[in-house]
Formats: C-alpha cells, structure tokens, sequence
C-alpha cells in the first residue's frame, strides 16, 4: 500500500483486499487482477478529465450530435460528413473548418456539438463567438497582455469561432481587429485547427474586414487545408416562428 500511495493511486486497503481474495477465487491471471484493480479508478479519472476539458472549452449550450435535428435540413447536412468530423481526425491533421450559412440552419450547435464530441475522445477545445474574443482581445490591448493572450489561444487543439460577422458594434470599436483575428489564426495556421462558423461567404471577407491585404491573407490562412462547408437550408428559427406553439420543440442552434 505503501508504494500505491507513493504513486497516488486512489486505492484504499480494503478494494485491495477484496481484489486479492476475488482473484485468488478465481484464480485470475495477472492482468485481469490489474484491471480489476484500477479499472474503476482509471474510469473515474477519464470521466473527470472529460468533464475537465468540457468545462474548460467555454461552450454557451449542452448540444450533442444526437440531439440535432437531422431531418429539417437533411438535404443541406450530411450527417455522415459530421459524423467523420466528430471522429477528430480533422483535428489530428491540424485542418481546419468553416461553416458558411444564414443565421438559424443550425450551425452553432453542430459547433458546439462537435467540440463537445472532441473534448470527449481527448482533444484540447475552445468555444467563443468573435465578439467575445474581441473583447477579450480589447482588454489584453490594455493591458499589454496581447502576446500572453495569443499564445493561449494558439495551444488549444481545436478553436471554435462561432457567429464570425455578427460582432459589428464590438469590430467598431476596435480598430485592430482585422489584425487580431489575423493574429490568432496566423499562430495556429499549419499547428492546429480552427472552426469558424459564419453567415458571410467568402467573397465578402475583405468588406467585413475592412482591410483588404489582411482579409486576403487571414483568408489564405483559414481555407488553408480547410473543408468548408456551406449550408444553404432553411432557418429553424424562422419555421418556428410560423407554427403555432404545441409544446417545447428542441432547437439546433
């Protein structure tokens, strides 16, 4: 027991015994009194580590792939594509993702859902809208902890910058923020994943960037080894809206 405490392992000196005696009556082999031993321990660390990473990716909903309606934009979403996503190796690859589509096709909670699903198999995951990191990024200005900030955002295995093009007011007050999206992507461009979920395509980047030469590059840098996907469905939200109310329906987004 000595050397188990040396190595902190969370096993008392009764579980001992009772393994010991389950194992000489079953005349089990070495490993399977092992895995009697610590496999509850090693599961109760997993699921806390799990719990750990979900709490510490930020995410604003509960969402999970099994909760998303499948059948409202079924022909928009490939559920098969999502499913391969979820698997992570996107992010094993250091590739990144961008969902293009209007607002309320359900784009947020697949975000969320997906990094949630990551978060669960091991990987490193971080949720914010654009807006959030703006203001996260105006205080770092202030601050002059800038670089500290950039160099946490860039150790995450997964960023997921959701609503991208709904921060006006926080973009308009803060001049630099062409150049700090830039930022952020260009420190994890090639090393690690991003996923941006936005309703501006491509083309109208420089506009909504406001500086031509950075969109162009910032540009360059997210599609780059990236799959993008754009959903041209219809807005969950906005069908909603037209039926009458017959009990609480479960949202996508």
């Amino acid at each position: 027991m000595d050397d188990l405490a040396a190595l902190k392992v969370p096993i008392s000196a009764e579980i001992l015994d009772a393994a010991l005696s389950h194992a000489e009556q079953e005349g089990l082999p070495h490993l399977s009194f092992l895995e009697l031993i610590f496999g509850e321990p090693a599961t109760r660390s997993r699921r806390r580590a799990v719990e750990r990473r979900i709490q510490d990716a930020k995410f604003h909903e509960d969402k999970n792939l099994e909760d998303f309606d499948w059948a409202f934009n079924a022909a928009a979403i490939d559920r098969t594509q999502i499913e391969q996503f979820a698997t992570g190796e996107f992010v094993r690859r250091g590739e990144n993702l961008v969902m293009v589509g209007q607002s309320g096709v359900g784009k947020s909670h697949l975000l969320q859902a997906l990094g949630r699903r990551l978060c669960e198999v091991g990987y490193r995951v971080r949720y914010a809208t654009s807006a959030e990191l703006l203001q996260e990024w105006r205080a770092s200005l202030a601050d002059q902890s800038l670089p500290r900030c950039i160099r946490t955002w860039s150790r995450f295995d997964l960023v997921i910058i959701d609503e991208f093009g709904f921060d006006r007011i926080e973009r308009n007050e803060c001049p630099e923020a062409a150049n700090l999206f830039y930022k952020l992507i260009d420190a994890r461009s090639g090393k690690r994943s991003t996923a941006l979920g936005t309703n501006i395509d491509f083309e109208k980047w420089t506009d909504y960037l406001g500086d031509p030469p950075l969109a162009l590059a910032f540009l360059d840098r997210v599609v780059y080894r990236a799959t993008a996907l754009k959903i041209c469905g219809k807005s969950y939200r906005a069908h909603r809206a037209k039926k009458p109310s017959s009990g609480r329906q479960q949202d996508p987004l």
